[in-house]
């Protein structure tokens, strides 16, 4: 599967508040992360990487279930790697400001190689997954998780399909067709995976009034931005319109429901 014609280049997408970026996704990726590592079925003991590490989040459950002999976390954007360096739960990780597209690390240097809610934002996918490839050794896993994006599993999509019945326009990631389970295992055939396995997983999180999820919608710049472009009345609008899809009855707490698809192979 090959990627569908590409558009004029966007500008990049920048998490500029680790701890806004916490609440919206930080969390989500957390609760993905346990079942994922599961899957992975690793030893403890090896040598990391988490490419586009974001906050720390689930560089912190990593810590927590896999032990590693040496974690590195890489992400572009400083404010959130400021955020994953004073988390109580990172201890011991070295963070390094880079591109997933041109990794700062030598050649085969860890056993295992993740990249979580990362893959969709790459301009070229195919790039990133072969710098993960560069860096595992022989032998080592490469591994991803990342909103089912095409099937309607983002965390936010009830945002998202009220801002365009509302008319309104919200940016996009650069390479939302990667995110298909479809497109993942032919990107990790491509690169020269070995025993390659897809897996959908899903996950709830709890929210107890709908103002604690709408201001999780502050955490992405490209809704903030959008928010803020708007009149006092067309917000109003599109905040009822969230509201009456997710709970017309008004019978809080709300249960939101997210799915993640994830695939793993091995370096020969």
């Amino acid at each position: 599967m090959n990627a569908p014609n590409a558009a004029p280049p966007s500008p990049r997408f920048v998490f500029d508040d680790g701890a806004a970026y916490e609440q919206m996704m930080g969390r989500w990726s957390a609760l993905v992360a346990e079942p994922f590592l599961a899957w992975l079925a690793l030893p403890e003991g090896l040598a990391w990487l988490d490419d586009g590490c974001g906050n720390g989040a689930f560089t912190e459950a990593l810590l927590v279930r896999q032990r590693p002999s040496s974690l590195v976390g890489v992400d572009p954007a400083p404010a959130q790697l400021a955020f994953a360096r004073q988390r109580a739960g990172t201890q011991g990780v070295r963070f390094l400001e880079g591109d997933a597209q041109a990794l700062p690390l030598p050649d085969a240097c860890v056993d295992a190689a993740v990249m979580a809610l990362v893959l969709f934002f790459l301009p070229d996918p195919a790039q990133g997954l072969r710098e993960l490839v560069r860096v595992v050794r022989s032998g080592g896993t490469v591994a991803a998780y990342h909103w089912d994006l095409a099937g309607g599993g983002f965390p936010l999509q009830p945002i998202l399909d009220a801002v365009h019945a509302e008319g309104h326009e919200s940016r996009t990631p650069p390479s939302t067709w990667a995110a298909a389970l479809e497109a993942s295992e032919h990107l990790w055939r491509a690169a020269g995976l070995v025993e390659v396995q897809t897996r959908q997983f899903e996950v709830r999180r709890r929210f107890d009034t709908f103002e604690d999820f709408w201001r999780t919608a502050y955490g992405s710049p490209r809704l903030r931005e959008l928010f803020a472009s708007l009149s006092p009345p067309a917000l109003q609008r599109l905040t009822e319109r969230v509201r009456t899809q997710l709970d017309p009855a008004g019978r809080e707490p709300l249960v939101l429901v997210a799915r993640a698809n994830a695939v793993k192979g091995r370096r020969d």
